[in-house]
């Protein structure tokens, strides 16, 4: 699904369904009556243009939190592995035995003001509790960590290292190294814990396994086969100058292509970019807009068919003749 920059205001709390593969749980046990304040990071909605039957229906997200794990780490979530767990509370592991996990960086799945830095005592169930104040009523735990790297009253980027994986918690209560994770809206515990939302999709509850997207703005997150879809190959490209890349697709097994931009610069900011297909015969059909990573993707059938393709990006643009007949 595409972010998408530009979102009215009446819908900032629409959250979108995601389903998850069910995994292995993992133990983890944690107790808080602590109130909490958070951010709410500009919203984004997914959109499929209606030319493909296939499309998924278009989602509307409330944030645009991360896993907190750097970029490209797979790790399995799940919220009902602890009798302690309240509402959305998630314990992620991605270890195959009980250590192996600990020391793991944890970082901030979005930007904020460190609200809490400290090792909780016997007060709850958490031991060493990084809070994050994102503005807006919205925050984030990240609980039982073995080290804490930001101290109260930091300012966290989105991406930054704020600790690392272990089995902190209060006295007597032994836990096996893991994250515990949530995200908060308002202040009456646990009313107030949230679905979370990792990259625009709301996690697969009880349990998923997720590959994070958390890439610091450097480098865009999105391939052109993740934009179009199973089935999708590259067979042709064209550079947008230094802003992004063009791509033409095709799927052997529908016949059809498809087109997206994929954004260089500017990620995670709403700019323009555009990306069209005009299959020779039919009308073009174009997705444009303000978009955080990329526009697209615009599919059609055009199994034996010319097409023109091509975007636009920054102040670069892309325009192809009638092509690649037949694929």
């Amino acid at each position: 699904m595409r972010l998408n920059g530009v979102l009215a205001a009446g819908f900032a709390l629409l959250i979108g369904l995601a389903g998850g593969a069910v995994m292995a749980p993992n133990a983890g046990a944690t107790t808080d009556t602590a109130g909490v304040t958070a951010a709410v990071p500009t919203p984004d909605p997914a959109n499929n243009p209606a030319d493909d039957p296939a499309a998924e229906p278009p989602t509307i997200m409330a944030t645009n939190f991360q896993l907190p794990f750097p970029c490209g780490q797979v790790w399995t979530g799940n919220s009902s592995a602890s009798s302690a767990h309240q509402s959305w509370e998630i314990d992620f592991n991605r270890g195959s035995t009980a250590d192996a996990d600990l020391g793991d960086p944890v970082i901030a799945a979005a930007a904020g003001t460190v609200a809490i830095s400290a090792h909780q005592g016997s007060t709850n169930g958490y031991g060493n509790l990084v809070k994050i104040d994102h503005g807006g009523g919205w925050s984030t735990y990240y609980a039982h960590l073995n080290s804490r790297a930001v101290s109260a009253g930091a300012t966290v980027s989105q991406g930054q290292k704020i600790g690392t994986v272990g089995n902190t918690s209060k006295p007597g209560n032994n836990i096996s190294p893991h994250l515990h994770y949530e995200v908060r809206s308002g202040s009456s515990y646990p009313s107030n814990i949230q679905k979370a939302v990792f990259n625009g999709t709301t996690f697969g509850y009880p349990a998923q396994t997720v590959t994070s997207k958390n890439c610091g703005g450097t480098s865009n997150p999105y391939t052109p086969q993740e934009v179009c879809g199973s089935g999708y190959d590259v067979i042709d490209s064209a550079a947008l100058g230094t802003a992004g890349t063009v791509y033409l697709l095709y799927n052997n097994s529908n016949g059809y292509n498809c087109v997206t931009t994929i954004k260089k610069t500017s990620l995670g900011a709403a700019t323009a970019v555009s990306a069209y297909l005009e299959v020779q015969g039919k009308t073009r059909v174009t997705d444009s807009g303000n978009f955080s990573y990329y526009a697209g993707p615009v599919r059609a059938a055009a199994a034996d068919k010319c097409v023109k393709w091509g975007g636009k990006a920054g102040s670069s643009a892309y325009d192809s003749p009638f092509e690649h007949c037949g694929s």
